[in-house]
């Protein structure tokens, strides 16, 4: 079996062209006769699957980001709704009953209107934390230092929407009982 330099698929050791991305296959036996250790080695740019992993020679490395939801939504629905999904993250509950309202068909919003519940969920559950240990001095300096990482986040977000991107928030999404 051959291993495509370009992709990483595999092929019948006669093949000439690869099947999935038809990249050409040359002729490795003469090149391991020359030089064994560079036997395989990708020329150009392409990853190298040998050991399991790519391993990228002067190419583009392509990272699939798995938290950015952009690609879900069409242009005309994040154009249209991008103002009104800034608004959950400025403006808190009220922003959010104001995007359930004003685009209730909208996709792109609900993705927003859901990450600002999630921000409202944690806000929510630091507050009853600090109500009940207001006792000791470290819980609110926490709570007042997490609160403001919080807001950080949100005006990230309210960034991110500017740029017309669906990704979930930093710190947010590490919470598992939200997803």
């Amino acid at each position: 079996m051959k291993t495509c330099l370009k992709c990483g698929a595999s092929a019948d050791d006669n093949a000439v062209f690869c099947t999935k991305c038809g990249n050409k296959f040359e002729n490795n036996a003469a090149d391991t006769a020359k030089n064994p250790e560079t036997a395989g080695q990708p020329s150009g740019g392409a990853p190298n699957y040998q050991n399991g992993a790519p391993n990228y020679q002067n190419g583009p490395v392509y990272v699939l980001d798995p938290y950015d939801h952009t690609a879900e939504f069409t242009e005309k629905d994040i154009s249209e709704n991008k103002v009104i999904a800034m608004l959950v993250y400025l403006m808190g509950t009220v922003g959010i009953i104001i995007a359930l309202l004003g685009s209730q068909s909208s996709p792109y919003a609900a993705f927003h209107v859901r990450q600002a519940l999630k921000f409202t969920v944690i806000s929510i559950l630091m507050g009853i934390i600090t109500i009940l240990l207001f006792w000791t001095i470290i819980v609110p300096i926490a709570a007042v230092i997490a609160y403001l990482v919080l807001f950080v986040v949100r005006i990230t977000c309210f960034f991110s929407i500017c740029k017309g991107r669906a990704k979930e928030p930093y710190i947010i999404r590490s919470f598992g009982f939200l997803r």
